[in-house]
């Protein structure tokens, strides 16, 4: 089986002791592909150097709404630099979006992701999204300046909202927390959802899975969310990964 992390912040620090290592084992499981967003300034130029040594592994370019605050003056410009010097391993503008549970101002957070929306559709790239306590709010952007697709990622919404992500062309990222069984309306909404809404991911090292509470979590872990989310719909892994494979290489345009 081939699979793809969707969502994987492979530059962070807790995988500089062994990146090479830890790609070498992930791909010895399957896991073929990788994609690593973007959340801040100081990221974009690294992110294309370390993808060009790392084979079948992409990155996004975007600003999180953690980092907004620390962002300069002229983020937007130095965004749009990086993604005209970008190459073709880089497959979306992201991880952008909301969170409510931050400090920053709302007013300032829908800016910033409007900046970001509107950029994507000049580029014709689909978006990365991190969506917390806020699913409604985005999904009213979402509904003024649809993108070329994209994923809400680590979703865990209800099976309303994951409908009408779907319906504005915008996949559900899956990730540990179907791992849980106290997850139960993210398991039931996950395994309810149509298969082509569907993407795996890790968001590594953060949302360790059930059993591997206080470790950093790593994308050699993917196959285990695989083998979580066929059991609750019911499938088979072998061809729940062909589905799943089909939908990520649409969603970021390598099919």
């Amino acid at each position: 089986m081939l699979l793809t992390d969707s969502h994987c912040h492979f530059d962070f620090a807790a995988f500089d002791d062994d990146r090479p290592g830890h790609w070498h084992r992930a791909r010895a499981l399957g896991v073929h592909r990788l994609v690593i967003p973007g959340v801040e300034e100081a990221q974009w130029p690294r992110l294309p150097l370390l993808c060009r040594s790392l084979p079948g592994v992409y990155y996004a370019l975007g600003l999180h709404p953690w980092f907004v605050a620390r962002a300069s003056s002229n983020w937007q410009r130095q965004l749009v630099q990086a993604l005209e010097q970008a190459d073709s391993r880089c497959v979306a503008l992201g991880e952008m979006g909301l969170d409510g549970a931050i400090e920053l101002p709302m007013a300032r957070q829908e800016e910033v992701l409007l900046v970001q929306l509107r950029l994507a559709r000049e580029r014709e790239l689909p978006v990365i999204l991190h969506s917390h306590k806020t699913h409604d709010l985005l999904l009213k952007w979402l509904r003024r300046h649809p993108p070329r697709g994209g994923v809400v990622h680590g979703f865990s919404g209800s099976l309303q909202q994951a409908q009408a992500f779907w319906q504005l062309g915008i996949h559900l990222g899956v990730g540990g927390t179907i791992t849980y069984p106290r997850a139960s309306k993210t398991r039931h909404t996950l395994a309810t959802m149509p298969v082509d809404a569907l993407v795996l991911e890790t968001d590594a090292p953060d949302m360790p899975l059930c059993g591997f509470q206080g470790r950093p979590n790593t994308p050699e872990r993917l196959p285990l969310v695989l083998a979580t989310l066929a059991e609750l719909r019911r499938q088979e892994q072998d061809i729940l990964a062909v589905q799943l494979e089909r939908n990520v290489s649409r969603l970021f345009g390598w099919s």
